[in-house]
């Protein structure tokens, strides 16, 4: 993507309203106004918050959203000039029930209060598959306490990946650490018992992985 065309993105994310991009020491000193608002200041309805982290373009955001409109969604990714695509969407489809925020994930405590979240996706991460790259896993075993912290006690995570090594690390983790995986399947377009939106939503890369004959994995867990 071009420069021009990305600077053009990010001034047209300043214009959505469902776009939120607080700065770093906003989120850091606690002044961020939507923490622990989230259901009263901006979706006004009390309806389940749902995470997509590390959500790219915002396809499986939007998707979700349109699925499942008694539910609100928040897609968190730090490349603003990705999501665009998914904010852009929604604004003109006027959903109310869908929202993008910029911030590194590792901040994503400050962005959200104790118990604020219903549930959390993680859908195609980068497994980083290098050892010296393991603290950037977006399941490990710290990033795994910072869902902990957002989530409600009968909060899920949902792990949706086309890497073998990601989904073996994942499941070898939890096990270990000893939290409750409900459902795992390694390839779910082959293999019955998946969720419906696991199988009926599939985002641009995720169609060219397939075609490739890639499995798609998924795994479904509460952190204990």
């Amino acid at each position: 993507m071009g420069s021009k065309n990305k600077l053009k993105r990010f001034r047209e994310n300043e214009t959505f309203s469902n776009v939120i991009q607080p700065s770093r020491e906003t989120l850091l000193d606690h002044t961020f106004e939507f923490r622990g608002r989230w259901k009263s200041a901006f979706f006004k309805n009390e309806n389940p918050i749902v995470l997509e982290l590390g959500c790219g373009k915002g396809e499986y955001t939007v998707a979700m959203a349109e699925k499942y409109p008694e539910k609100n969604f928040i897609g968190i990714d730090i490349k603003g000039a990705r999501f665009w695509r998914g904010a852009k969407t929604a604004v003109e489809n006027d959903m109310t029930n869908v929202a993008f925020l910029r911030i590194q994930i590792e901040l994503v405590e400050q962005a959200f209060a104790e118990n604020e979240v219903d549930e959390i996706w993680i859908t195609f991460p980068d497994p980083q598959i290098k050892y010296k790259r393991t603290k950037h896993r977006m399941t490990n075993t710290e990033f795994l306490k910072r869902y902990k912290t957002i989530l409600k006690p009968e909060g899920t995570v949902n792990l949706k990946t086309d890497s073998e090594f990601m989904h073996g690390y994942t499941l070898g983790l939890l096990h270990g650490e000893g939290h409750e995986v409900l459902y795992a399947n390694h390839d779910v377009y082959k293999l019955e018992g998946s969720p419906e939106e696991v199988t009926s939503i599939q985002t641009f890369y995720e169609s060219q992985y397939l075609e490739q004959n890639k499995a798609i994995t998924y795994i479904r867990f509460k952190i204990k």
